[in-house]
């Protein structure tokens, strides 16, 4: 059974302290090593899920290595001294990145886990965001697929019908979370988990489980894909995920914590270039580019998240994976 009361474990890196930045590296100022906190936040231990990943990972490939992106993004401690923010990156032959970001301090605990396919799969993206306060758990976990299963029904079906059985399973023990953007939700699959919950045993070992059957799940479409020769179709596959990639940059709801923490100037960055890295190398298109209705009359990107002004309040996906939206929208 997982811990309720979760106990900081030490990095697997020297905590080190980041004050500037320039156009290539962070300069560094190292921080004084702290005894372990115990955090008075009611949740699992995340490190268990990174573990679990890793893990399982390198059961699927042996050739799962570090990152280039490790040498410079790997563990800092934000503005307020305490407040621990770890990070950690690998990459395989089917794997662009695997990278991960657990943020720990006394109030609020962050997991931000995803997996990015080589161009030449066509592999959904595994994606994980938890947000964990002492009362409140608000919970996304998908393979956010990366062409449109709204329009695209061979797509749909390549990667979803038969995960339909383990979406049901948890959309119960993790019920719908209440209004998604209709921006947003095209970047989602039909068995997402959007959940927000009160912390407890149950709700705790119901993520838990969820995350490591999601995450064996997308493992083995990995296996099962087959590298695509069709160089018009890897470019298709790098211009939506360089699409996806762009989308989260600019619009991730994470970029107020990250902003908070450790400032503007380091929270671009880190979304930029090691959360959503490859926005450089997979694309020349501009958020703008492939979003056009945020542009404002001053030609600035409109802040708001949402621009068509409705929502999903419901599943807008029927027990057998078609969209039903129309069914359940409401106006924001």
């Amino acid at each position: 059974m997982l811990n309720i009361c979760l106990t900081l474990k030490s990095p697997p890196l020297p905590i080190t302290t980041f004050t500037s930045i320039n156009s290539s590296s962070w300069r560094r100022r190292r921080k004084r090593k702290e005894p372990s906190t115990q955090l008075h936040v009611s949740a699992v231990s995340y490190q268990d899920f990174i573990h679990f990943a890793l893990n399982e990972t390198k059961t699927h490939t042996t050739l799962l290595v570090p990152s280039p992106l490790q040498d410079k993004y790997n563990a800092l401690i934000a503005n307020d001294g305490k407040t621990e923010l770890q990070m950690l990156s690998y990459q395989a032959p089917k794997i662009r990145l695997l990278r991960s970001m657990n943020i720990q301090s006394e109030l609020m605990q962050v997991f931000d886990f995803a997996v990015f396919p080589n161009p030449e799969f066509d592999l959904p993206i595994f994606c994980a965001n938890f947000f964990t306060t002492a009362n409140k758990n608000i919970i996304v976990l998908d393979l956010n697929p990366l062409h449109d299963v709204i329009s695209q029904r061979d797509y749909k079906d390549k990667y979803y019908k038969n995960l339909m059985p383990l979406g049901l399973k948890y959309a119960k023990l993790l019920p719908w979370g209440g209004k998604l953007t209709s921006e947003s939700i095209k970047f989602f699959s039909p068995i997402v988990i959007w959940a927000k919950f009160t912390s407890s045993q149950d709700k705790n070992d119901a993520l838990y489980s969820a995350f490591m059957e999601y995450y064996k799940a997308w493992l083995v479409l990995m296996d099962q894909s087959i590298e695509e020769k069709d160089v018009s179709q890897i470019k298709r596959n790098c211009e939506a995920q360089h699409r996806y990639l762009t989308w989260r940059a600019e619009k991730d709801p994470g970029h107020g914590v990250l902003k908070k923490l450790i400032g503007e100037t380091l929270a671009k960055d880190l979304l930029r270039n090691f959360l959503f890295s490859g926005i450089d190398e997979l694309g020349s298109k501009k958020f703008l580019d492939y979003f056009p209705e945020y542009c404002c009359e001053d030609g600035a990107i409109n802040e708001k998240r949402s621009i068509v002004g409705k929502s999903f309040e419901s599943r807008p996906w029927n027990s057998s994976g078609e969209f039903v939206g129309n069914n359940s929208e409401a106006n924001i």
